[in-house]
């Protein structure tokens, strides 16, 4: 069911967003694509909450709830950093649009996965938190990157970004640094199976890749 629900959310994406060939209006992008894209963005959340109700999450559900929002943060990160790239490559000037709502799924599930951490896994026993932090690398190093999403959550309008001007750009630039820490986060936290970290990995490896060749393209031009 995880498997599939995945699979769903991720295909849709593609072959509704990244995949389609005829430009979209300004009211079809704003009232059609992004409404629809919203809803599948709470799937994975949907899912968890009538598992919850349901008793379908397995032997230990409070780990599935934790693992899944912690994967979804990671999945919604790496969906955002693609929007660029995909909107230069497959020329799809309109996929901007969507960037700021991904981006604020990004932070939307990692506020879930730190809550199921420190509600249903550590019942507010902030002493253990304290613990878990700052003796536990995984934890400590997911934790960092939940802190560093806070101002670009806070940052994502259109008021910040005419106040903050070209710093707002130096800012956001963390969301780098916040994909490396994730995947760090992930892959530590995995004890067997490694291809998703792998998967994970190499996707974050090909965007730096290319962030970096535009960014020596733009300065050799200029």
């Amino acid at each position: 069911m995880v498997n599939r629900l995945r699979s769903f959310i991720l295909v849709w994406i593609y072959e509704n967003i990244f995949k389609m060939s005829v430009t979209p209006s300004a009211s079809a992008v704003s009232y059609v694509i992004k409404p629809v894209l919203f809803i599948i963005c709470l799937v994975p959340l949907v899912w968890l909450v009538w598992g919850a109700i349901n008793d379908t999450l397995g032997a230990n559900p409070v780990e599935v709830m934790t693992r899944e929002t912690g994967e979804w943060v990671l999945r919604f990160l790496l969906i955002t950093l693609s929007i660029t790239p995909a909107r230069k490559i497959l020329n799809l000037p309109w996929l901007i649009k969507l960037r700021r709502m991904l981006g604020l799924f990004v932070f939307f599930y990692a506020v879930m996965h730190f809550i199921t951490y420190i509600w249903f896994d550590q019942y507010f026993n902030w002493s253990e938190i304290v613990k878990d932090v700052v003796k536990r690398p995984f934890i400590t190093i997911g934790f960092a990157a939940f802190v560093l999403l806070i101002p670009l959550a806070l940052t994502s309008n259109k008021i910040m970004i005419r106040r903050l001007k070209k710093n707002w750009l130096v800012l956001h630039k963390l969301i780098y640094v916040i994909a490396v820490l994730g995947v760090l986060h992930f892959t530590w936290l995995v004890k067997a199976d490694y291809l998703q970290p792998v998967v994970y990995f190499l996707i974050l490896l090909l965007l730096l890749v290319y962030r970096t060749y535009i960014q020596r393209n733009t300065r050799s031009i200029n």
